[in-house]
């Protein structure tokens, strides 16, 4: 009797917890053998390295015997085990709620699946994390992944990229998106980000037939922005190749943006397994 009541309990509580945080836990399981703890700096005790003395360090923390050595004043960094915030986005613009096929998810849907178990892999690894624009502060630990996930299936429509906020020099920023936005305008934001000191990492999730444009003969397009007019293409293979070629140099320029400020960028899309685009995310994030 006891067990059954137990198991009554503990089926009533899985029912309480979103659907979409369910299924970010099993994502984020599916992948954590194959992860690792990352080292960082901050108030611990294991030597990790001398850097340069920066304004906003306190004056207790130069290293004087080793400044001594030199011209320049450094401060001596520890390893630190706690938890370094690293700040989510995920795109809510209209455009994330396209699926070419109604056995896939939406933009939308699998971007939401990778933010909440990236979440759920960095709050296992003990880090501090938050949603961008929440108004939360970043912290651990499950209470953190159940604000995200209610966050996140209650959020509404959105920009295509974030509202630029002022975060702590050396956080991480990850953005979950189509990531379709003008490049100038995406290059602006990310430039100003990582001129405050911050690292990002950028996934642009599509679904195949953006990539692919598998349409034939006389097509109909309709636009999920809000300034979007529909658009009749004759011929739509006629303009394939372009297509594709239009679509490579706007991702050799986001790949060329996040390169040339150390910043990361990958692809995912939305018919393959989310857990290869986490584990790649997650090691990137870790190796840093």
């Amino acid at each position: 009797m006891a067990e059954t009541a137990l198991r009554h309990r503990a089926e009533a509580a899985s029912l309480a917890l979103p659907p979409l945080l369910i299924a970010a836990e099993r994502v984020a399981a599916a992948v954590v053998q194959g992860t690792h703890g990352r080292r960082r700096t901050g108030q611990g005790e294991t030597f990790w390295q001398f850097r340069r003395y920066e304004p906003s360090d306190p004056i207790g923390r130069i290293d004087w015997r080793e400044t001594a050595k030199t011209q320049h004043v450094y401060v001596r960094e520890t390893e630190w085990e706690a938890a370094q915030s690293v700040y989510l986005w995920r795109d809510g613009s209209p455009s994330m709620d396209y699926a070419s096929e109604t056995n896939l998810p939406t933009k939308r849907a699998r971007a939401d699946l990778l933010t909440l178990a990236f979440a759920a892999l960095l709050v296992r690894g003990g880090e501090r994390v938050t949603m961008m624009g929440s108004g939360l502060a970043p912290t651990y630990g499950r209470a953190m992944l159940d604000r995200l996930a209610l966050l996140l299936e209650r959020a509404g429509g959105g920009a295509d990229l974030p509202a630029y906020e002022k975060l702590p020099r050396y956080g991480q920023v990850v953005w979950f998106g189509d990531l379709l936005a003008p490049l100038d305008a995406t290059a602006a934001l990310v430039l100003r980000y990582a001129d405050a000191g911050l690292k990002g990492h950028l996934l642009q999730i599509l679904d195949p037939a953006e990539e692919s444009l598998p349409f034939a003969g006389r097509v109909r397009f309709e636009g999920l922005e809000q300034d979007e007019r529909p658009l009749i293409i004759s011929r739509v293979e006629s303009i394939r190749a372009a297509y594709a070629e239009r679509l490579q140099r706007h991702r050799d320029g986001l790949a060329a943006l996040a390169r040339g400020v150390g910043w990361t960028f990958a692809t995912h899309r939305t018919d393959h397994p989310p857990q290869h685009a986490l584990l790649g995310l997650y090691r990137t994030l870790t190796e840093r």
